[in-house]
């Protein structure tokens, strides 16, 4: 069985992507795939003693990762940079210290010569330690450099055995540089305080966390994760809302960053023709220490002030991000003077409730990142512009009048049977 956490956009991510800057670059489309550089990978795989324990179908960890290591080598793209680094593959000693550093580049992260890369997994066998926070470190020095996609995809059967150096924070470090790097994680055992680790590690950089138990599913998903690092880069457009609606930048669909300071409210604009639907998400990423009750608040408003649709949600301390969305259909409208659909300016206002302690910075504020997507609108739009739920009023009405029907009946014949009772 495998397990996934999918977060929600990491803090990081938006964080990484404010560094664009804040005004819209010359003729830069809003979320276009960028990066010319090849996309990287880097296998981090634990080779500690403990990966000689055989209880993976019927055959040990270490041969499973390495099976599984094989065949993802063989499905490699062309187009993606692989290397290997292993942890815990060479002192086998009781030294602590030296069992921290154990952590090298077993195939150096680059284009990829399959026999070679073969020839290399073939000779692990499980030795020592376990230190997930230095071969992190070391796996991200592995990817500098370039603008193409960079991803960790690190597989452990134990939980770092180097503390205090903690590997989710060492992640936390890694998604602060601001360059692009997602970390995944799978554990090859079921076990709760692994799982809390790897978890913590891969939502630090808006990865995932997946739960191995047989050799196939192991494959499956580092391939998987392989094929996705090879995908375009979308990179988000920084833009700057305003303070009123009459004042906001106009986006067009795609992905924005911005800032939000505690408090206050921004505003952007989205041109929407008849027959055209609206569908806007936000999510802002507390960056900083921040009492843990908070939300969010979406508005969709006309250029006069009246409240189309809203979405809002709220958060009590438990992720590092809050985010919400709404849609917003307009209707098939004709202009009787121009003989064209009207067209309507819609104002997206996002409102905050975080607050902190005194002695937190609150500038710059809060980063965001807003999605806006403009597509044709439903056959009915304006069912769901009116009521939110479209053809579900249809069903809700046909429940109404069914339950009612259905309560007229049961105290008709409720009252026949006290009838018949009393007569009786």
């Amino acid at each position: 069985m495998i397990r996934r956490t999918r977060p929600v956009a990491g803090a990081v991510a938006l964080l990484a992507a404010l560094t664009a800057g804040i005004a819209f670059p010359a003729g830069a489309a809003a979320g276009e795939p960028t990066g010319q550089d090849a996309p990287k990978v880097d296998l981090v795989l634990d080779v500690s003693g403990s990966m000689r324990a055989r209880d993976i179908d019927g055959q040990s960890r270490m041969a499973a990762a390495k099976q599984a290591f094989n065949e993802v080598l063989d499905a490699t793209p062309e187009e993606v940079q692989l290397g290997i680094r292993t942890l815990g593959a060479d002192y086998a000693g009781d030294d602590r210290k030296e069992g921290c550093k154990d952590t090298a580049q077993l195939y150096p992260v680059g284009p990829l010569d399959r026999t070679e890369a073969k020839t290399a997994v073939a000779t692990l066998a499980p030795t020592g330690w376990t230190p997930i926070g230095p071969a992190l470190l070391q796996a991200a020095d592995d990817l500098d450099g370039g603008d193409g996609s960079k991803r960790i995809v690190l597989i452990s059967d134990g939980e770092d055995t180097c503390a205090p150096l903690d590997p989710c924070e060492v992640a936390r470090e890694i998604a602060a540089k601001g360059i692009g790097l997602t970390i995944d994680t799978l554990g090859l055992v079921p076990n709760a305080k692994l799982s809390r680790q790897l978890s913590c590690i891969a939502e630090a950089t808006g990865g995932t966390y997946t739960s191995i138990e047989h050799q196939d599913e192991l494959t499956d998903r580092v391939n998987e994760l392989v094929d996705r690092a090879a995908e375009p880069v979308v990179t988000p457009v920084a833009t700057e809302g305003a303070g009123s609606c009459d004042k906001a930048p106009v986006l067009r669909s795609g992905l924005y960053t911005d800032r939000e300071e505690f408090g206050r409210q921004r505003w952007y604009r989205v041109e929407l023709l008849a027959g055209q639907e609206l569908r806007a998400s936000v999510s802002v990423a507390a960056d900083r220490a921040v009492r843990p009750d908070h939300g969010v608040l979406m508005r969709a408003v006309t250029v006069h002030g009246r409240e189309i649709v809203r979405g809002e949600a709220t958060g009590s301390g438990r992720t590092d991000v809050a985010s919400t969305g709404l849609r917003y259909p307009k209707p098939e409208i004709a202009d009787d003077d121009s003989g064209k659909p009207a067209a309507e300016t819609v104002c997206l206002g996002v409102t905050t409730s975080f607050s902190a302690d005194a002695g937190v910075k609150t500038t710059p504020g809060l980063p965001l990142e807003l999605t806006v997507d403009v597509v044709d609108g439903p056959d009915d739009a304006a069912d769901v512009a009116s009521f939110g739920l479209g053809r579900g009023w249809w069903l809700l009405g046909a429940l109404i009048v069914t339950g009612f029907l259905a309560g007229l009946v049961w105290g008709w014949l409720s009252r026949w049977r006290v009838a018949v009772w009393r007569t009786n």
